[in-house]
């Protein structure tokens, strides 16, 4: 079930112009928790509902290694990043990079992209580093952050 507001959000987005690219961790498929086609299932289902909504996800990329095996496509390591920047054949450096998490704002800082942080998720928890975005790049969730963006 998509968070309130999101599939709204990424359709202003969209609409705007704006390319929608997601870097994922996602640990479960290693660890065996979801297999690799089901993951795919997931990804195709919120794409289509995101379709639904009049957005478009140019681009999911997901890092299905654990912690413990220190890949470099694991956020807060840039792999991800590389990796859509290669398939979008354009710089993503500059470009706002929304989250919920720490290592999200330290992988965007690495890479050159502008953290922004979605208190939906683990952003409550997120809000309370000293490593989140400062205050007025932090949004009560996605809608929210996408009409700061509309507005810079």
């Amino acid at each position: 079930m998509p968070i309130k507001g999101s599939l709204k959000a990424i359709a202003k987005l969209s609409q705007a112009k704006f390319r929608i690219y997601i870097a994922t961790n996602q640990a479960c498929v290693n660890k065996k928790i979801i297999s690799l086609e089901g993951l795919e299932e997931i990804h195709s289902h919120m794409e289509n509902l995101i379709k639904e909504a009049g957005g478009v996800v140019n681009y999911i990329a997901f890092c299905p290694h654990t912690p413990e095996e220190n890949c470099s496509c694991r956020k807060p390591e840039i792999g991800l990043l590389q990796k859509i920047e290669k398939k979008a054949e354009h710089s993503l450096k500059g470009s706002f990079f929304i989250g919920d998490k720490e290592s999200d704002f330290s992988c965007a800082r690495r890479f050159g992209c502008i953290p922004i942080l979605v208190e939906t998720g683990y952003g409550t928890i997120s809000l309370k580093s000293d490593k989140r975005p400062p205050k007025e790049r932090c949004f009560k969730n996605l809608l929210c952050a996408v009409d700061y963006i509309l507005k810079v």
